[in-house]
């Protein structure tokens, strides 16, 4: 059943994969060239199907051609633990110590997909962890703002973020729950742990008409991705997405 679905919605989507990989080709990937490159490009694909398969919860059957090209550019296998690297471009969570884990790609894909930012976007990023969608994200928008509340996850995230030369990404040690009050107000903010309520700080730190991705749940119950949009007049409305399995938000509230 699953290759007819595909097939019914491919040629609604053939002119964006089309336009993600003449990019790729083009050279405009900016870490294309290693030996994971092609296993990126099947990574992005794979993406695809699945958001077809989805498209029903995620009221869309493509997805931005930007976060397409983010996805196939970011070298995931870097930003993951050695020890797992050979499995950086399943699409599949994987490992990264301290009780965390990095997204399945197509969860990246996705949120990034769903907070309909734009290149001048300032975002806020909630769990930094190994700085994969701190990444992705900087590649189609002006500024990220990333939390770690682990320091040790956040320090690596840190340095390989400044190696791999991404200068539009801040990385701070701290309880993301509360925010970054400094730098608020912000356009998009995405979490990337599980919370058992949207918190306060966070909505009061997102622009009018901004949005907020952020799983709601706990541990051992169904979470839901709930999209959390501020209108112009600061009333807040969400909706319920999919549901995921995120760990959980930690800190001290």
């Amino acid at each position: 059943m699953r290759y007819p679905t595909i097939m019914k919605y491919w040629s609604k989507s053939a002119a964006l994969h089309i336009l993600w990989l003449t990019c790729v080709i083009a050279g405009s990937v900016a870490h294309a060239g290693d030996d994971y490159e092609q296993e990126r490009l099947a990574m992005v694909e794979e993406i695809e199907a699945d958001v077809r398969l989805t498209r029903l919860s995620l009221d869309r059957e493509v997805l931005d051609p930007r976060v397409l090209q983010a996805m196939a550019s970011v070298p995931r296998h870097v930003l993951v633990p050695e020890r797992v690297r050979a499995a950086a471009y399943e699409n599949r969570p994987l490992s990264i110590g301290h009780g965390q884990t990095i997204s399945q790609p197509y969860i990246v894909a996705i949120m990034t997909d769903l907070l309909d930012t734009t290149a001048d976007s300032r975002v806020l990023e909630v769990g930094t962890g190994s700085g994969y969608q701190a990444a992705v994200l900087a590649g189609i928008v002006a500024q990220v703002y990333t939390m770690e509340i682990i320091e040790p996850l956040g320090l690596q995230a840190r340095d390989n973020l400044e190696q791999l030369g991404y200068d539009n990404i801040t990385v701070q040690i701290g309880d993301g729950y509360y925010g970054w009050e400094q730098q608020a107000p912000f356009d998009a903010i995405v979490v990337t742990a599980a919370a058992s309520h949207i918190p306060p700080p966070l909505i009061k730190q997102l622009k009018p008409g901004g949005r907020m991705l952020i799983p709601v749940g706990s541990r051992f119950m169904v979470q839901q991705l709930v999209v959390v949009e501020k209108d112009r007049e600061g009333k807040v409305v969400t909706r319920q997405i999919l549901p995921v399995r995120f760990v959980p938000l930690t800190g001290s509230h």
